[in-house]
């Protein structure tokens, strides 16, 4: 590691971590190509899926936020068609990933309290291997599909996480984090559908791939990385859920093979990553609303660091101790995270409601124009013909003053 590192201001880090995010410039007003959000989507190297379906489902909103309007469908197309040019593993949590990556996150899969391992193995091992045959013959199947082929198994197991799975239910998540079958696709109700990992993945060599774990750890690092521009090594860590300590490690011997280089941050001690691709720009003229599960909120303390926001999401937080609403997105306008909505598709009305805005201290005077802005192209590209401010939190008024122009 460097003696001396080279210090950036917090100006300077936030740019370039919007940069290496693809938020530093505006956004393109028309409809973004296949190429378009193939690239925005291998830019970020993670897209967390999650089933919360409040707004829209969590994996479209990151590529809204980086392109405007686009065509879902084309991000369907990248992990549910051969060949796949993202497949869905578990990474920061269940998420679409470069098929590359598979085996790499699969050298340091540690999820293994959702699936069958507390199943006896007079059970867990003959259903394991009849869902294998299954799949081996036919179509990818989801797990309803599968436990009303094979037949009977009525038990519902009620240990572990309330999930309330079924034995063949256990057996396919748990072969799924093993990386013997995976995903080729979700269907309308968002289940999975299970195929054999050779079927999913492009090339049928990186399933069977065993790479070193520290040679994986340090891939999945250097990617991590390029994708946050400059982060710690508990942010980079996060990034693809490695372990912290053994990601320090490689992430120093990067930095002696020249891959890497550590700076400080506003002169502070603890050092952080800094990848040579990373732009760094001179000014920030993004705007965006952020999905709780995009890649640029996933490390809080990174955030809280870089941008003095503090932020957690409402879903996990119970009603009486939310401070902000239930599904919180916070509001990006140029540099600075400047106020965060809560926002609900109530696609049987038509109409995107924003149930409350707060301003943070300090947002800057055309925060309530640009949100209204943003949340009018929000609600277009979600198929909504009305957009309504109700009356809460301390930017509502000012809000509900804008949008009553853009009607």
């Amino acid at each position: 590691m460097q003696e001396t590192m080279p210090n950036l201001t917090l100006a300077q880090a936030r740019r370039i971590a919007l940069a290496a995010q693809g938020l530093h410039r505006p956004r393109r007003q028309e409809h973004s190509s296949a190429r378009a959000v193939a690239t925005a989507a291998r830019r970020l190297q993670v897209i967390q899926i999650d089933s919360v379906n409040v707004l829209a489902r969590s994996h479209y909103l990151p590529l809204f936020s980086r392109l405007g309007s686009y065509d879902r469908a084309r991000l369907d197309t990248l992990y549910s068609r051969s060949p796949r040019r993202l497949v869905e593993y578990w990474a920061h949590e269940a998420s679409l990933v470069p098929p590359e990556l598979f085996p790499h996150l699969r050298a340091w899969q540690r999820r293994t309290w959702m699936g069958a391992g507390s199943m006896p193995a007079v059970l867990r091992g003959p259903l394991e291997s009849a869902v294998l045959d299954l799949l081996d013959r036919g179509t990818p199947l989801s797990a309803a599909t599968v436990q009303r082929q094979l037949g009977g198994d009525a038990v519902r197991p009620v240990d572990g996480w309330g999930w309330r799975w079924t034995a063949t239910k256990r057996v396919l998540e748990d072969l799924f984090a093993r990386g013997e079958i995976g995903s080729a696709g979700r269907t309308d109700q968002f289940e999975r559908l299970y195929a054999p990992i050779g079927r999913v993945l492009p090339d049928a060599a990186l399933a069977v791939a065993a790479p070193d774990r520290t040679e994986s750890l340090a891939v999945l690092a250097e990617r991590a990385a390029g994708a946050l521009g400059v982060a710690s090594a508990r942010s980079v860590a996060d990034y693809f859920r490695t372990p912290v300590r053994e990601t320090r490690s490689v992430l120093d011997a990067l930095v002696d093979s020249g891959a890497l280089e550590t700076v400080t941050v506003d002169a502070a001690v603890e050092p952080w990553y800094l990848h040579p691709a990373a732009a760094r720009p001179r000014r920030a003229e993004g705007r965006a609303l952020l999905s709780p599960f995009d890649s640029l909120v996933f490390e809080r303390d990174r955030l809280h660091r870089l941008f003095d926001f503090h932020y957690r999401i409402g879903i996990y937080t119970p009603a009486e101790r939310r401070t902000h609403g239930y599904y919180v997105l916070p509001f990006l306008l140029r540099d600075s995270l400047v106020a965060r909505v809560d926002l609900k598709a109530d696609r049987a009305s038509g109409r995107l409601l924003v149930r409350t805005s707060h301003a943070e201290p300090g947002a800057p005077a055309d925060t309530a124009a640009q949100l209204a802005d943003e949340l009018r192209l929000l609600a277009q590209w979600l198929g909504l013909d009305d957009l309504v401010v109700e009356d809460r939190g301390n930017l509502a008024s000012a809000l509900s003053a804008q949008v009553g122009t853009l009607l």
